[in-house]
């Protein structure tokens, strides 16, 4: 099983000054510590989860361009990227850009939003629930003609684009790696069945159901449910034991998932989990 880290916290001591150097310590340290990936979310206030709405937050695709100039092997992505927030062509544009800088290391993580909040007090557009799951199918289809080389035009019930012109394209072939997050049974795992290479669960006890609800949706699409990569995410905080994550990760592994992204809450000082997550991973492999 593979290891990522998900930075979710940028109110460290002396922030804002203190956030360039400690995090780039931080994604050099974890690499070496054997993470596989490294993520951040796609958001603009801080996340009730964490913390207040007032507390630092970083925009992702900027922050992900940083840690590619500080890393060398790790995947690089968001946990997840709310449709709401980007034209579909810009986003497919990102994440080529930070492809081709990382030398082949960058993906999609995307899902239907949810942070209303976020979006009203910042004038996002944020539409129904239904309408964001219409988004986010045309996004991801947009992404993927971007990223094959065609320049077509593209007409959805809301994107429409004269000419899908993406160059230069990404490194990684076919496309880069792209997860759909969201444990919804009828929206969400179905458009994992059929567009994506991952899906990203909660760590919960729901965690076999929902997997064998995406197999059926993998079925009625005529597609190999082993073809799509289970990944989960799970948190930690200062009382987290190492036993206990452990644990933990050994049950998901256990349910056929393939990687885990864990993130931190509570913690002032990041080193630490740098530390836990790096003997975790020394276990597991």
């Amino acid at each position: 099983m593979r290891l990522g880290l998900q930075v979710p916290y940028w109110s460290w001591p002396d922030a804002p000054a203190s956030i360039g150097p400690t995090f780039a310590r931080i994604a050099r340290d974890a690499e070496q510590a054997g993470m596989a990936s490294l993520w951040v979310m796609d958001h603009f206030f801080q996340i009730p989860e964490i913390g207040p709405p007032d507390a630092e937050m970083l925009e992702a695709y900027t922050t992900l361009g940083f840690l590619a100039a500080h890393t060398t092997t790790v995947r690089l992505h968001t946990l997840v990227t709310g449709v709401v927030h980007r034209a579909p062509a810009v986003l497919a544009k990102q994440v080529t850009t930070l492809d081709v800088l990382s030398g082949g290391r960058a993906g999609l993580g995307i899902g239907a939003a949810w942070f209303a909040d976020e979006a009203r007090g910042l004038g996002i557009p944020f539409g129904t629930t239904a309408e964001r799951f219409e988004r986010l199918e045309e996004t991801v289809q947009i992404c993927l003609q971007m990223w094959s080389g065609s320049e077509e035009s593209f007409a959805g019930k809301h994107y429409t684009l004269e000419r899908t012109l993406n160059v230069p394209l990404p490194l990684e072939r076919p496309h880069p790696y792209l997860m759909i997050g969201g444990g919804g049974e009828r929206k969400t795992l179905r458009l994992v069945a059929r567009y994506a290479d991952a899906c990203n669960l909660f760590l919960a006890e729901d965690l076999a159901h929902k997997l064998a609800v995406l197999a059926r949706h993998c079925e009625e699409a005529g597609r190999d449910p082993a073809s799509v990569e289970r990944t989960v995410t799970t948190g930690i905080d200062p009382t987290t034991t190492r036993a206990e994550l452990l644990d933990r990760l050994e049950t998901a592994r256990e349910s056929g998932v393939a990687a885990a992204y864990v993130f931190a809450a509570g913690f002032t000082e990041p080193g630490p989990v740098v530390e836990l997550l790096g003997e975790v991973a020394r276990e597991l492999a």
